[in-house]
């Protein structure tokens, strides 16, 4: 594999988490999860977002900085393979979506503070799944408390990620996951594996996965 820390980005519901595992166990990488089940705030969130956008969006902030602060020490990143289930940078793309202009503000000053003081990873990959799709998977995981999301909330998050990642000078492997499969279709699966192996320059690069 050409990178060592990689990290899979994607809506809720896109299959991150999933893939993270198949490609850690492949690749014998070190594996980071975010541990979004610790954020007391979520719930009241889903239920009363104008009330707790901020506070869940802070929560997650710190916790995601303490633990990549932890888990990834800037001078062992590059010499151990990772695979990260979430880019540190979502902090702000959900901050947009999820606060109100003033409060973004406030978020920001604190983002740009801690942002340089986490690595970057060498190569994104961003999942990309139609909100049908999207609805499908969130349903089939399960968690009560994502039972409320909209069609219309997962369609703001997927405009800010896409945008970002348009604007953005980053290293993306873009991902159309409609029709994917990672644990039953190993075909799709080698397709990605092999995918990791090539240099890319900087910007979107698209993977199509066979059927």
């Amino acid at each position: 594999m050409k990178y060592n820390f990689i990290t899979i980005e994607g809506n809720i519901g896109a299959g991150k988490t999933t893939l993270a595992n198949i490609l850690s166990e492949k690749l014998n990488a070190r594996l980071v999860l975010e541990e979004f089940a610790d954020n007391p705030f979520l719930p009241k969130f889903y239920q009363q977002p104008e009330q707790y956008a901020f506070p869940v969006e802070m929560f997650f902030l710190a916790e995601r900085y303490k633990q990549l602060k932890e888990l990834l020490p800037t001078k062992d990143i590059f010499k151990t393979k990772t695979i990260s289930d979430y880019l540190f940078t979502k902090c702000l793309l959900f901050a947009k979506v999820n606060l109100r202009e003033e409060e973004f503000r406030v978020y920001q000053k604190f983002f740009d503070i801690i942002q340089p003081q986490i690595p970057h990873p060498e190569l994104l990959i961003y999942l990309h799944a139609p909100v049908s799709k999207l609805k499908v998977q969130i349903k089939q995981r399960n968690r009560k408390i994502e039972d409320g999301i909209s069609d219309e909330y997962l369609f703001k998050l997927q405009e800010t990620y896409t945008n970002y990642i348009r604007q953005h000078n980053i290293k993306t492997l873009f991902i159309d996951t409609t029709n994917a499969d990672f644990i039953n279709n190993n075909a799709q699966l080698e397709a990605v594996l092999d995918a990791l192996d090539k240099d890319y320059e900087i910007g979107q690069h698209y993977l199509t996965l066979p059927g």
